[in-house]
């Protein structure tokens, strides 16, 4: 079993309350045997807790899995969901060849890599973040997801198109009722669940009605993983 937990602005507490959770997670799950606690951070000068901690808190951290983003986004050959998780932490001059490693295999991710930028980027416009991507504006005007996301194209009627607008639907319905449940969730999380197929969508708007917390979060994700 993987608890994974991702973590992008300081917090003084975060280490007793994540050893906190870990435990009470395994107390309320006995039949669990292996945990593997992952932490994601956009980079290890993250400041988590003071550096003085009791001796079995200590112990507990020497067996967390820190994944740093910013690590993560210098390593070659990420396949393309990973590399989105890094666009938030990536210096900006090396956006477009992230990006286009992206979305050169997965061009449906187009409309997720715009959200993410966006929202790292809220002062750039659209065109701007457009150019910033090499993708040219002119090029973007007459692509399908650049029309959805620009809100200047036309509904398509084809299938395929419906089923990426359900999903859309599926995601944000997802994501607004997570928000409530567990609280704010991170860009990176946010993410993820955007990049669900439908079907994985649809359980995990059926699974949320169930969560108690971002824990009960987490351990879907890990399980549905792949």
């Amino acid at each position: 079993m993987v608890l994974l937990e991702v973590q992008m602005q300081g917090k003084a507490g975060f280490k007793h309350r994540l050893a906190a959770q870990s435990f009470r997670f395994l107390q309320l799950h006995p039949q669990v045997q292996h945990l593997e606690v992952v932490v994601v951070v956009p980079h290890h000068r993250l400041r988590l807790g003071p550096n003085r901690r009791p001796h079995q808190l200590g112990a507990f951290l020497a067996g967390v899995h820190w994944l740093s983003l910013e690590e993560l986004g210098q390593q070659p050959g990420l396949v393309p969901l990973l590399s989105l998780l890094t666009l938030p932490v990536l210096p900006k001059p090396d956006i477009p060849g992230a990006t286009e490693q992206i979305l050169q295999p997965r061009p449906d991710l187009l409309e997720t890599v715009l959200s993410i930028l966006g929202e790292r980027f809220p002062h750039l416009t659209r065109e701007e973040i457009m150019a910033l991507i090499n993708l040219p504006t002119d090029h973007l005007r007459h692509t399908r997801w650049a029309q959805e996301w620009i809100e200047e194209g036309r509904q398509e009627g084809e299938a395929r198109g419906e089923a990426r607008g359900r999903a859309a639907e599926a995601a944000a319905m997802a994501i607004r009722q997570l928000n409530h449940r567990c609280g704010p969730l991170s860009e990176a999380t946010t993410a993820h669940i955007q990049a669900l197929p439908l079907q994985q969508l649809e359980a995990l708007t059926d699974a949320l009605l169930d969560f108690a917390g971002a824990d009960d979060l987490a351990s879907w994700l890990a399980e549905h993983a792949g």
